[in-house]
């Protein structure tokens, strides 16, 4: 039976509180387009992905008039592009150009998988992959890149983490011209997920379907507005009730909207992520929860406890809501495209230090952190080995996505425009751990990856 008054919540969700869909992410496998000849496997790709996702973005946009709805991102997925680059030994930047083209043909913002799951050792196409990244970001619109260096089963690939930090310096280098907007459209992970459908680090795992649909909801406002109407002498465990009770509603939405995508498209429907997925608009911010549950401002002592128990409500709230929720689903706190964020790295409330703290219990990690332009790419290596081993010991995602802003010091602001948004340089220790990272080899996997 209808609720009229859950209705009528919605509705205030969506017009006043910022809800939306987030991105509706077609999942495109490409392993029946591997061929020994780089040229006609760059044909099969583009033919299969414009072919599947011809339709995607007209039905998302029937959805959203049928049900006034936002569906803010279409995007796509596919196979992690080294297997092609392996299977032929041909030019990776051709393989990420035919992606560029094809999310253009098909009208979609972004293409993620670009990629290669590198965690135990290089395989064919992996490191020629990893070495073109910088110039196929630089010369793509679209094409958005991620590699996985560790995980709780394999350790840490540290010389794919020392790779790793000199491809983040020399892709903002190339992009210098557009705020460095290269490294912004590339993730570093530790036990990545195969079916996340958030940008810039959706890739289609290899056990994934030939062609799936998976949907990331949003819903910080509507999840702080809530908090916000509580009463003001409710105790934590009322306000994660409270959180959890919304977070069901916002993934419902999620739910409908994939199952009815996926019906129209004629592809299996995969997962919904829950994940509270901020915007630079003033009240769509994930610390603005944190701030409405009683900091004064986020980045306070204080912050890691009500950030875990934000992060527990969402889950616990959206997994009644859905029939499958996948991808990384949590709170992100990527500090540009978060106000609150933003507001609390400007005052020097948050440091990367305590950012890296609140990753042990977000959704993902470090995330569009803007760093000086003079970074030793050693500094950024190191800072993905930290962060890795935070997912590896507790065996979540941890991911690290930052931007070197070329030219630029602490202090500075780096602009980027629409769901990106701004920040500042921020600072971040240069205590020289070259040494360190150039050990290369592998840091093991921890006691507790023996679960068999």
């Amino acid at each position: 039976m209808l609720n009229t008054t859950d209705i009528l919540e919605t509705i205030t969700m969506i017009r006043d509180e910022h809800l939306d869909i987030r991105t509706v992410t077609m999942g495109v496998s490409l392993l029946d387009c591997l061929d020994a000849d780089a040229a006609r496997s760059c044909e099969k790709i583009y033919e299969k992905i414009t072919r599947r996702a011809e339709r995607l973005v007209p039905v998302c946009d029937a959805i959203e008039t049928k049900y006034g709805i936002p569906i803010i991102n279409k995007r796509i997925s596919v196979t992690p592009v080294a297997f092609a680059v392996g299977a032929s030994g041909g030019d990776p930047v051709a393989f990420a150009r035919t992606l560029d083209r094809a999310a253009a043909a098909v009208g979609v913002n972004f293409i993620g998988g670009f990629s290669a799951l590198v965690q135990k050792g290089f395989a064919a196409g992996d490191l020629a992959l990893i070495e073109a990244i910088p110039e196929a970001l630089a010369v793509t619109e679209r094409v958005c890149s991620s590699v996985n260096v560790g995980s709780t089963k394999a350790g840490i690939h540290m010389d794919a983490v020392r790779m790793m930090g000199e491809a983040i310096v020399r892709t903002a280098e190339l992009t210098a011209d557009r705020q460095c907007i290269g490294a912004a459209k590339l993730v570093v992970f530790c036990n990545a997920a195969e079916d996340n459908p958030f940008m810039a680090g959706a890739f289609h795992g290899v056990g994934e379907p030939d062609c799936v649909i998976n949907v990331g909801v949003s819903g910080p406002g509507a999840v702080r507005a809530a908090v916000e109407q509580a009463p003001k002498d409710a105790d934590l465990s009322e306000i994660a009730e409270i959180i959890k009770k919304t977070a069901f509603k916002v993934t419902r939405m999620g739910q409908l909207v994939g199952a009815e995508a996926a019906g129209l498209l004629g592809v299996p429907f995969g997962i919904v992520d829950l994940s509270l997925a901020p915007t630079p608009a003033i009240g769509d911010s994930v610390a603005y929860i944190l701030e409405e549950i009683g900091l004064a401002q986020t980045g306070a002592c204080g912050t890691t406890a009500a950030l875990a128990m934000l992060n527990d409500a969402v889950k616990k709230g959206g997994v009644m809501a859905s029939s499958s929720v996948g991808g990384l689903s949590g709170a992100f706190i990527p500090v540009s495209e978060d106000a609150g964020m933003i507001a609390a790295a400007t005052s020097g409330a948050l440091t990367i230090e305590k950012l890296e703290a609140m990753t042990a219990v977000c959704s993902v990690g470090l995330d569009m952190i803007i760093l000086p332009g003079d970074t030793p790419p050693a500094v950024i290596s190191a800072l993905i080995a930290d962060e890795a081993a935070i997912g590896m010991v507790n065996s979540k995602t941890t991911a690290v996505r930052v931007i070197p802003a070329i030219g630029k010091k602490v202090g500075d602001v780096l602009e980027f425009g629409g769901l990106l948004g701004s920040g500042p340089v921020m600072k971040i220790s240069t205590i020289d751990p070259s040494v360190f990272v150039a050990r290369g080899g592998r840091i093991p996997a921890p006691i507790q990856s023996l679960k068999n």
